[in-house]
């Protein structure tokens, strides 16, 4: 049994963001990675800002993540990367609820 984070979407909303997502590579063969899982390791890591390397392990691992998020991160004109566009399109907001304090003005100058 999976845990369930905060970061994660729904399958459903996922697959509206497929054809989007799976836009970004060629098609050589099928995707040998789950790009539902991919998206909720990305979403996972910009809520939780932990580095690369300390993915939980339930996720696939740390590399194929960041490649994953090195393409879909590439400027796309305009409408901003793959990644942004998904974004947008499933409402998520950042690592931080709106108008929620970002915590660095609790540190001491």
């Amino acid at each position: 049994m999976r845990k369930r984070y905060s970061s994660g979407i729904t399958r459903e909303q996922f697959e509206q963001l497929r054809p989007l997502l799976e836009g970004a590579r060629k098609r050589t063969k099928p995707t040998a990675v789950d790009l539902y899982e991919m998206l909720r390791a990305i979403l996972y890591l910009l809520k939780s800002g932990c580095q690369w390397r300390m993915l939980p392990g339930e996720f696939p691992k740390w590399r194929t993540v960041h490649s994953y998020f090195a393409k879909w991160s590439e400027p796309r004109g305009e409408d901003g990367s793959l990644l942004e566009q998904a974004l947008k399109k499933t409402g998520w907001c950042g690592p931080y609820p709106r108008g929620a304090p970002r915590g660095d003005e609790f540190f001491d100058r």
